[in-house]
């Protein structure tokens, strides 16, 4: 069974990432991170009202005994370490605090580590950045990245699908990360 790491930021955006441990949770073991502010972010733009001190509404909503939810502030769980084994790792949304810090090997919580250890052993890593517009500062820090091998797929909506409802353009952005890791999926329609 392959296993990926999803990491949610907080940044907009976060119903991208919790698609994307939805999708992937169907067939993989999913090791999950929410930072902090990313509760915020989730309960502010969805419907879900996740509480870092209440797992039992993420752990509900899943509703899968392949998922796995790490705190943030746990730098001694398994994904944190080289010799746990994974087929890769989403950063989804990724705030630019978020993005400097991977850019710049600093670990300071359980998603830059878990992060830097993907990047170290040669794993793939996406990262969704979301600001607009992105400064030199964040372009470098990407550039420095997409040099490293990390795909940066910022959450660009399509619309030769002619999506009629947010949905759909969550969808098409879900699916094109998933495809960029490799992964099947039939979240958009494909071009003809």
């Amino acid at each position: 069974m392959k296993r990926y790491i999803v990491a949610i930021t907080g940044a907009s955006g976060s119903i991208l990432g919790i698609n994307i441990a939805k999708e992937l949770l169907i067939d993989c073991e999913v090791h999950l991170i929410i930072s902090n502010h990313a509760f915020d972010v989730i309960n502010n733009e969805t419907e879900f009202k996740w509480q870092r001190d209440n797992i039992d509404l993420i752990i509900q909503y899943f509703n899968s005994d392949r998922l796995f939810i790490h705190d943030v502030s746990n730098q001694s769980a398994s994904i944190s370490s080289g010799s746990f084994i994974t087929d890769g790792m989403f950063i989804v949304p990724c705030s630019m605090k978020t993005l400097s810090a991977v850019a710049n090997g600093y670990a300071n919580n359980l998603i830059t580590r878990a992060s830097d250890v993907i990047i170290k052993e040669g794993r793939r890593l996406l990262i969704a950045p979301r600001e607009m517009p992105f400064s030199l500062i964040h372009l470098e820090n990407m550039s420095k990245l997409s040099r490293l091998g990390v795909i940066i797929a910022p959450p660009n909506p399509a619309f030769y699908h002619n999506p009629e409802t947010i949905g759909q353009l969550i969808g098409y952005m879900t699916g094109k990360m998933l495809d960029l890791m490799g992964i099947d999926n039939n979240h958009y329609k494909r071009w003809k």
